[in-house]
């Protein structure tokens, strides 16, 4: 994928499948988003204009924000071509990389990835957008499966920068290599994950959405200081640390004893740390103060390592204008 950059399909007209135009034709891209569903030709129409007029009103914003000047806003939706089902097959064929982007109904997904299969050439990367379907379930309705993976994208998609890659058992090493490649040149971020329910995000997302809704069930807080808690305590830190990264920086025993205080306190099982930290206690795998963890630390500056994380906190309350002066002395 060098020189020239690689024409793109998109294959489904709703929010996600209009974040991921936006995205590829701010890359420089020329891209077709196509609505792929049968409908009377003027509801195709209004569809495609909504998709046309959402796209525009993100590239807006951003260049109320500076990012773009109005020629350079008005050459990124030029690059975006907007086409009915009619239009399918010429531009599927014409891609190097084509996007699904569908409903999350297993009927639809096989109709829309049957035909990109059918239009697509051999070597063409094809890529669902899936939030809920493992690659594996999607590859058995690709007639060449090892072109196929999943491309699991966060809303919004022109904003958000990291995209989850998951490859089917029978994807091609060069394949993912590829989609890899085109998200980091696209200035996304992309992290590579094996076929499994809920991606990582996901995942992690659900447990921690569901607990803080019962934390209000429970009365332990109200819904704004919970949101609150979660904006300026979890989201602050895990802007800088990862949650893995942060385990090591605090030390997996303190999550261990932590862990098994909450699991005992609140009656249940769900709270107590995984077999893995266990093992890494067992063998004093407990983070940085250890020299390793999940991350290795052995051949780091770790001081280095500590003020330069320290350094992103203090510039991230700055940003936030959460930095508060020193006592008696002014802002200005």
């Amino acid at each position: 994928m060098s020189g020239a950059k690689p024409p793109v399909a998109v294959v489904g007209a709703g929010r996600m499948g209009r974040g991921i135009a936006h995205v590829f034709a701010y890359a420089g891209h020329h891209v077709t988003l196509v609505d792929v569903k049968e409908r009377p030709s003027d509801q195709t129409a209004a569809v495609l204009a909504e998709a046309r007029r959402e796209i525009d009103a993100g590239i807006a914003f951003l260049a109320t924000l500076g990012v773009l000047s109005e020629a350079q806003s008005e050459a990124v939706l030029g690059r975006i071509s907007f086409l009915g089902p009619d239009g399918h097959d010429g531009a599927v064929e014409a891609a190097e990389v084509v996007f699904e982007a569908a409903p999350e109904v297993m009927a639809t997904k096989r109709t829309v990835l049957g035909r990109i299969a059918a239009a697509a050439r051999p070597d063409t990367v094809i890529a669902s957008a899936t939030s809920t379907i493992e690659a594996d379930t999607l590859a058995e309705l690709v007639a060449g499966p090892e072109r196929f993976l999943n491309a699991h994208w966060l809303n919004p998609a022109y904003l958000v920068p990291l995209v989850e890659v998951s490859a089917a058992q029978e994807t091609a090493p060069e394949i993912t290599a590829r989609l890899v490649r085109l998200l980091e040149a696209a200035g996304k971020v992309p992290v590579v994950c094996a076929a499994s329910p809920g991606f990582i995000v996901p995942r992690i997302q659900a447990l921690a959405m569901n607990e803080a809704a019962r934390l209000v069930e429970e009365g332990v807080a109200s819904a704004d200081d919970i949101d609150k808690a979660t904006r300026l305590g979890l989201g602050f830190r895990f802007a800088v640390l990862g949650l893995l990264e942060f385990i090591d920086w605090g030390g997996g025993d303190i999550l261990h004893y932590a862990s098994d205080h909450l699991a005992e306190a609140l009656g249940d099982e769900r709270f107590r740390a995984p077999e893995v930290v266990r093992r890494n206690m067992a063998t004093g795998a407990v983070g940085m103060k250890t020299g390793r963890g999940f991350h290795d630390f052995s051949d780091r500056d770790v001081d280095a390592y500590r003020r330069e994380t320290l350094a992103k906190f203090v510039a991230l309350a700055k940003h936030l204008g959460l930095l508060p002066p020193p006592g008696g002395i002014d802002r200005d």
